[in-house]
C-alpha cells in the first residue's frame, strides 16, 4: 500500500500546486480551449488545488504508516475520490462535449489509481501470511 500512497500524494499534490497556480492553464489542458471561467470559478479551483495539495499530503503522511488504519482510510477515500473524478471527467466528456488533451489521460489515470485501491484494500483484510485467493 506504501507505492499507492506515495503515487497518491505525487499525483495529487502535482495537481493541486497546478490548480493553485495555474487554475486557467489546468481547466483548459483537460477541457479544451473554449472553457470561460468567472472569477468564482478561479476562485473555486483554486480552493480545489488547496483540497488536492491536502490529499496529497495525507497520503504522504499515511505513507509512513502503510500497515495502520489511517493508510486503509486513505485508500478508502481516495478510492470514493477516483471513482468521482472518472465520472465527473466523463460527463465533462460525453455530456458537455469537453475535450483537452489531458482530459482522457486523466480520465484513465484515475481509473487505473481506483482499481489499484480497491487493489490494495483486499490485500489489507487478509490475515497476515495467508495468501490470495486463486481465481
Amino acid at each position: 500500500m506504501k507505492r499507492l500512497l506515495v503515487a497518491t500524494a505525487v499525483i495529487e499534490a502535482g495537481a493541486g500546486v497546478a490548480l493553485l497556480i495555474w487554475p486557467s492553464a489546468t481547466v483548459v489542458a483537460l477541457a479544451g480551449p473554449t472553457v470561460v471561467l468567472s472569477s468564482l470559478a478561479l476562485t473555486l479551483l483554486r480552493l480545489g488545488g488547496a483540497v488536492l495539495l491536502a490529499v496529497g499530503a495525507g497520503a504522504a503522511l499515511a505513507s509512513r504508516h502503510e500497515h495502520s488504519g489511517l493508510a486503509r482510510a486513505m485508500a478508502g477515500g481516495m478510492t470514493i475520490y477516483n471513482v468521482g473524478a472518472v465520472a465527473g471527467l466523463l460527463a465533462a466528456r460525453l455530456g458537455e462535449s469537453q475535450s483537452g488533451p489531458l482530459l482522457w489521460p486523466a480520465i484513465v489515470l484515475h481509473a487505473a489509481m481506483g482499481i489499484w485501491c480497491v487493489v490494495c484494500l483486499r490485500r489489507a483484510r487478509r490475515p497476515e501470511g495467508q495468501p490470495a485467493p486463486k481465481p
